[in-house]
């Protein structure tokens, strides 16, 4: 883990910050990762798609 060292000066739960990243906060990490992901996603559609029913294809 990047910067473990560091992590360890400070504790979460009586466990050292670096243990409790490579053990939990990874996975929490990856779930933000996905929610922003999504949420960003959005916000980029109603951007530039004023209907999300419309389809773009001029073959409908």
């Amino acid at each position: 883990i990047l910067w473990s060292d560091q992590l360890d000066n400070f504790s979460l739960g009586g466990f050292k910050l670096g243990f409790w990243f490579s053990q939990q906060g990874s996975i929490y990490f990856f779930v933000l990762i996905i929610f922003v992901y999504v949420h960003l996603l959005n916000k980029l559609d109603k951007k530039f798609f004023d209907n999300p029913n419309q389809s773009n294809s001029e073959e409908e």
